[in-house]
């Protein structure tokens, strides 16, 4: 018996590290709080998945994740945030600045990466692009400075046009409308400035610009605007009115021009970030990265529709035309 005890301890000890082994290593979590709906960002989804799995998370395998959609209502995500903060995430990745604001406002210790199209600094996120602090880092998608240039873009494609207008959300800063008058301005252009901060507002926006035979349509970078792509691509087409906006999904969904950083990559950079600090390094230590690249493109299939000859000058600079 004594013998038989022995052995039996003998296995024990080799069973039970193992499973405590096994506890310490439980699969890590992360939290994916995105301001929109599933189904128009999917492919959002995959680029995020495709940057954690370069680095060696794959979910499913060694990596979970638990998705909180705000289906393009910003009141959600304050109790989205945190839910997730509730259940012990080890990282929260929220794309868009209301995610990015309610994650931070959720917690002062779950790591966080975000993708937002303000300036984190100005926004309160972090301390400085170059030093974080605290526990947010992240992808900056500026889009201020680019605004002159799709005015640029959307007049030499239609150099008759005088009359233009810009698309703005009140509820947002919009500290980009003068860049955008300034831009007008030098060009001898007139913008019409229309507002919207709901879908009814949008179609009542388009009305009006209608009314006024408004030429051109330069979007403004709203998240709103984002979510309602469909919406205002179906506009344009229905008021026969040329439109340009910072995203390539824009274009792809039958918008005119887009112009802008690719989103894509922004948020398979957020998956980079996000495998590197399931590795041990810190929110602060991570600068926050901006785009360098910025893509313009046409959709030819639309200009057709829209009786607008594209020029080949501006043909030979698109990085990507949609036929």
């Amino acid at each position: 018996m004594r013998r038989r005890e022995l052995l039996f301890a003998g296995a024990s000890a080799l069973v039970c590290p193992t499973a405590v082994h096994a506890q310490q290593k439980a699969v890590p979590v992360i939290g994916f709080l995105h301001f929109a709906s599933p189904g128009p960002f999917a492919y959002q989804v995959a680029a995020f998945r495709k940057g954690l799995g370069e680095n060696g998370f794959i979910e499913g395998q060694n990596v979970a994740i638990e998705y909180r959609w705000a289906e393009g209502h910003d009141d959600r995500l304050p109790a989205l945030a945190a839910d997730l903060v509730g259940r012990k995430v080890d990282v929260i990745c929220a794309i868009g600045p209301p995610a990015a604001i309610a994650a931070k406002t959720a917690t002062l210790v779950t790591p966080i990466v975000f993708a937002v199209g303000v300036d984190p600094v100005t926004a309160g996120l972090v301390a400085s692009l170059a030093r974080p602090a605290g526990n947010l880092t992240g992808v900056s998608i500026l889009a201020v400075d680019m605004t002159p240039k799709r005015l640029e873009l959307l007049s030499d494609l239609l150099p008759e046009a005088k009359l233009l207008g810009l698309l703005v959300n009140p509820d947002d800063a919009n500290p980009w409308i003068a860049d955008a008058e300034n831009a007008a301005r030098a060009r001898g252009l007139k913008l019409v400035i229309v507002r919207a901060r709901t879908e009814s507002e949008i179609d009542g926006a388009f009305a009006s610009l209608a009314e006024q035979q408004v030429q051109a349509l330069l979007i403004g970078d709203a998240v709103f605007f984002t979510s309602r792509r469909e919406q205002l691509v179906a506009l344009a087409s229905r008021y026969r009115l040329a439109t340009i906006e910072r995203w390539r999904e824009f274009a792809a969904a039958g918008g005119l021009i887009s112009y802008g950083p690719s989103l894509s990559d922004a948020i398979h950079l957020v998956g980079v970030y996000t495998a590197k600090i399931l590795k041990g390094e810190k929110p602060a230590e991570l600068p926050v990265q901006q785009p360098t690249k910025f893509d313009l493109v046409i959709n030819l299939k639309t200009a057709k529709a829209l009786g607008i000859t594209v020029p080949q000058s501006l043909l030979a600079r698109a990085d990507e035309v949609i036929e």
